[in-house]
């Protein structure tokens, strides 16, 4: 009887050993995970090039295009005009598993389970009064060649769309659809594209017909979906902090619209940004935390000085 206690005793602390170790092997992976992906390039302009053709050809979407480059203009730049392409993007908040949407910079992360190293595509989110949810769901199922029906509001708004649309290229939902845990909510492709990168949505989130493609073989129902809003991302890089600021949901129309909108600093702003830097505080740049802040451009800025090295 007591080798058997003992025995019960020992198996006991071995477990209570591997469930520690898991997480700590859990905590190092999450840990690992890059604060960003991408790289952000400079692209001289040829004469036939208009901010939409560029977005959709650098897996870009129309309004961060636009709030990256103010002060070209969308449908002629111009031959020879250097373009931002913003294509570094730092990680919003939240688990690193499946899927994970932050409405501001109108982008999708996804996280393969294998290695973990994100994949970012952009999209078209909830116009004004349509609002995409915020909050977490799942895919329950996935469909190639969806039918589109549309909802009740819709046909309120339109009495003159059909009950429903089979596959083909007049399809809204285009070629593929994951549908989520919210109802009438869905991730898909779409047969207009220039909706990507924009907030022209009844809610759903809208692809690139490649994206939603890749993006469909990859993903099994079951798959966890975190959507959030997070205009500003912060993060650390080589010890210096990061900021890449979004224009808001209703800065993003007055983008797409004028290609300005007003300046304004949130609510508790610079203390969240002192909170971050934490031991860097001293070392933060605070007029071009202002600058970066007011300007929105999309990409990653580092807003802090680099420590000075003795002699």
């Amino acid at each position: 009887m007591k080798n058997v206690l003992s025995y019960k005793r020992v198996l006991a602390v071995l477990s209570k050993l591997l469930v520690a170790w898991l997480s700590c092997v859990c905590g190092m992976a999450m840990a690992a995970s890059p604060p960003s992906i991408g790289k952000i390039r400079v692209h001289e302009a040829a004469y036939e090039d208009t901010l939409v053709d560029m977005a959709r050809a650098e897996n870009l979407g129309y309004v961060e295009m636009r709030a990256a480059n103010p002060d070209a203009d969308p449908w002629l730049p111009g031959a020879g005009t250097k373009l931002v392409l913003p294509q570094e993007h730092l990680l919003p908040d939240g688990a690193r598993e499946g899927i994970l949407i932050n409405l501001p910079d109108m982008r999708l992360y996804y996280f393969p389970e294998k290695d973990g190293i994100p994949v970012s595509w952009p999209i078209g989110i909830g116009a004004d009064g349509l609002l995409t949810p915020i909050g977490s769901t799942t895919v329950v199922r996935k469909m190639a060649g969806p039918s589109w029906r549309p909802t009740a509001e819709k046909r309120a708004r339109d009495p003159s769309v059909p009950d429903v649309v089979g596959p083909g290229p007049d399809n809204p939902l285009g070629a593929y659809a994951l549908y989520l845990g919210w109802p009438t909510y869905l991730i898909h492709g779409t047969n207009k594209p220039l909706g990507v990168g924009r907030r022209v949505s009844s809610g759903c989130i809208r692809m690139y017909p490649e994206a939603i493609e890749a993006l469909f073989a990859k993903v099994a129902p079951g798959t966890k979906v975190m959507v959030v809003n997070q205009p500003v991302k912060m993060a650390f890089k080589g010890g210096e902090l990061f900021m890449e600021a979004h224009p808001s949901l209703i800065q993003a129309d007055a983008v797409e619209a004028q290609g300005r909108f007003i300046p304004e600093v949130p609510e508790g702003f610079m203390k969240r940004v002192i909170s971050m830097a934490g031991d860097a505080a001293p070392r933060l740049d605070w007029p071009l935390v202002r600058q970066v802040i007011r300007e929105r451009r999309g990409y990653p800025v580092k807003i802090t000085q680099s420590a000075s090295i003795g002699p």
